[in-house]
């Protein structure tokens, strides 16, 4: 009987961990989720959508734009409270602090410093680590369920882009992956993750403002990027240039969106260029970097347009959600609301599509390339938001200038 109950308890206590974190599909560990792609697992629209979602909870967490990393039951926020960059470790039931670690970083200057303090770039949570990059280059690995400081390094002091750090660090085979220093005097560094030893660094071009994402390509590892002027392949074992197209922003234009990749192709976006898609071919022991074609509509200035069914739905620096064909470069629909401002995400939900706006308003509407269809526009901030929105079931976290809160969609 003793052993039959004891059963029954655990039983119990994993339906309720269960309830709290979902299934493990539904985690949102790092930059635009589990694969970097924007799709979220396990959500299943409502029959007639609300005017309001359901407010679970609401915290203060401090100020920045990093999307919220989600992993079973535990949230991790990075932000600035005051004179410090913090990571917090929270409880998604009730978002109470379970521990934190903070260090200080000096206030940073120049023409995006009022809105925009930092940090900006999203944590990483792999491997039982949690890995954060500070708005000015610092780089920290932290036990992910104790909080304990495994390696802090600052590798570029002084150096960063004009507009500070805005890429995520990327975790791979054991290596975590940064951008680092500034455009003209930066590059790419690896670091063992369980120790901090620098594995490799490459060092042709500094950063841009998007963050790396995986691909194979010819039976090699790498990892793909966009510089201050280029996109690059480096090979993830030695980092290696593999490839490179040029890319080159004019004028007051940024790299800041994340390539993305399907199978062998990448496809990268632009402010003021719109968007272009290349095949990464192997010829002998060098790989090339072949044009599919190139779209100069709907450009994109602080969104990655998701990839669903061969169609790209983004927001454009306009202030217009689109639908590109992937595999033509064709545009299908422009939707001819606008005004929704220049930063945004767009989540893939399964049958539908999220796109939250910097003005706080979250936007359901049809994957569909024939028009675009809106089923739902909802606030879900007081203040501006410009971190990814977290989708895990039908909960939803919302990261807005200093406030976290769990919506649910019911």
């Amino acid at each position: 009987m003793k052993n039959t109950n004891r059963i029954m308890t655990m039983a119990a206590g994993c339906l309720v961990l269960a309830g709290l974190s979902g299934a493990s599909g539904q985690d949102w560990p790092q930059w635009r989720g589990a694969n970097r792609d924007a799709k979220a697992a396990g959500f299943t629209p409502p029959k007639t959508w609300p005017k309001e979602l359901t407010q679970k909870w609401k915290i203060t967490v401090g100020t920045g734009d990093a999307t919220p990393a989600l992993v079973g039951d535990k949230i991790y926020v990075f932000t600035r409270q005051e004179g410090n960059e913090v990571v917090s470790c929270l409880d998604a039931a009730n978002g109470k602090e379970i521990w934190s670690d903070k260090y200080a970083v000096p206030a940073i200057g120049g023409p995006d410093s009022s809105v925009h303090g930092g940090p900006r770039s999203s944590p990483t949570v792999a491997e039982g680590k949690v890995v954060t990059l500070g708005v000015s280059g610092t780089v920290s690995c932290l036990d992910a369920a104790s909080g304990a400081v495994k390696w802090r390094k600052d590798d570029f002091p002084g150096q960063w882009p004009r507009f500070h750090t805005a890429t995520s660090p990327i975790v791979t085979d054991g290596l975590c992956i940064v951008q680092l220093g500034k455009e003209s005097q930066g590059g790419m560094v690896a670091y063992n993750l369980a120790n901090g030893e620098q594995k490799w660094k490459w060092t042709d071009e500094g950063p841009g403002y998007a963050s790396p994402v995986l691909m194979t390509a010819g039976g090699v590892k790498m990892v793909v990027t966009l510089t201050a002027k280029s996109v690059v392949g480096l090979g993830v074992a030695e980092g290696k240039l593999l490839w490179r197209d040029p890319f080159a922003p004019q004028g007051m234009n940024y790299n800041a969106a994340t390539p993305i990749v399907d199978g062998q192709t990448v496809i990268y976006c632009g402010s003021g260029r719109g968007a272009k898609a290349v095949k990464i071919e192997k010829e002998g022991d060098s790989f090339t970097a072949k044009e599919l074609w190139s779209n100069p509509d709907n450009a994109v200035q602080f969104d990655t347009p998701v990839l669903k069914d061969g169609l790209l739905f983004g927001l454009s620096q306009r202030g217009n959600f689109f639908c590109l064909n992937a595999q033509t470069g064709k545009t299908d629909w422009v939707d001819s609301t606008g005004g929704r401002g220049q930063f945004g995400s767009v989540v893939d939900a399964g049958s539908v599509l999220l796109g939250l706006t910097s003005k706080s308003t979250l936007v359901a509407f049809e994957p569909s390339d024939k028009q675009y269809t809106e089923l739902a526009s909802i606030k879900v901030a007081d203040k501006q938001t410009y971190a990814y929105p977290v989708l895990a079931g039908n909960r939803l976290l919302i990261k807005d200038q200093d406030s976290l809160t769990l919506w649910t969609i019911d």
